[in-house]
């Protein structure tokens, strides 16, 4: 699978647009995922933050979206109530599966 695919998967699984568990088979298990406010190394570890704090009421607009041999990236408008901002996210694809996600936002918005 493209990882620009993979990357649309994944955002549909994370804002809600399908199961959240469906998630878990697009990611590689060593996953590295890095945001402002968190920092993984694994899938499980992932996955657990988002069932703790899931983006509830959240939605999104993809703006932009490249794709390279390995990565993909999307540029997107974020809304959640009381909040909107744009966001970027890069994602590494090794073996088909998600092996490393960097977010990027402005944390004043929030």
């Amino acid at each position: 699978m493209k990882p620009l695919d993979l990357a649309l998967q994944y955002m549909q699984a994370f804002f809600g647009q399908q199961p959240l568990e469906s998630m878990a088979s697009l990611l590689a298990e060593d996953l590295s995922f890095s945001g402002p406010w968190l920092e993984c190394s694994t899938s499980r570890a992932y996955l657990d933050a988002l069932r703790a704090a899931p983006p509830d009421n959240a939605r999104y607009e993809i703006l932009e979206r490249y794709e390279a041999d390995n990565s993909a990236c999307l540029i997107y408008r974020f809304w959640k109530p009381g909040v909107e901002t744009l966001m970027a996210q890069t994602f590494e694809v090794r073996a088909n599966k998600i092996a490393k996600i960097r977010l990027i936002f402005d944390t004043k918005t929030f």
